[in-house]
């Protein structure tokens, strides 16, 4: 046993001095294990593409967000996705900028306007996922609001005596 332990334990220097000899002739810095498991920015990204804003000075009023944040969707049974797609986009209407597209101030509010499972839901996209209004809005409906819900709707009004 104490040989087989030898063993590998000379096997395992022998792979860092080659890692270390790797890593000198490429050039690279030497790295901790610890930036190994610690997790960088560029995992981090939105799930939404962030369309381009021509306007100048282009900013979100705190208020608005606020309003939007005020009528948060999250995702329960008990609510309806649609009424909170009605409501948002009564708030988004309310802004009009020049060289700004509704397309634009709705893709970006919307996050802020989704909490909890919601908004989970929004992040485990692929970042870049959504390009246009219409595409999130789709996504929004598919998972919140979905074909077998409105089928159970449709039965529950029809079997109504």
């Amino acid at each position: 046993m104490t040989f087989c332990l030898r063993r590998t334990k000379q096997r395992l220097e022998e792979q860092r001095h080659e890692a270390r000899m790797d890593s000198s002739m490429a050039g690279e810095e030497r790295r901790t294990l610890h930036d190994f498991i610690t997790p960088g920015f560029q995992w981090i990204a939105s799930s939404i593409a962030r369309p381009v804003v021509d306007a100048k000075n282009f900013e979100l009023n705190p208020s608005l967000m606020s309003m939007v944040q005020q009528s948060q969707f999250s995702g329960t049974p008990l609510e309806d996705p649609k009424l909170h797609l009605l409501v948002f986009l009564k708030v988004c209407d309310m802004l009009k900028l020049n060289g700004v597209s509704s397309n634009t101030i709705c893709l970006r509010l919307f996050p802020f306007s989704r909490r909890d499972k919601a908004r989970a839901s929004l992040h485990s996209l692929s970042s870049g996922y959504t390009m246009t209004w219409d595409e999130l809005r789709k996504v929004f409906l598919a998972k919140f609001f979905p074909p077998s819900k409105i089928a159970s709707l449709r039965n529950q009004i029809t079997n109504f005596l």
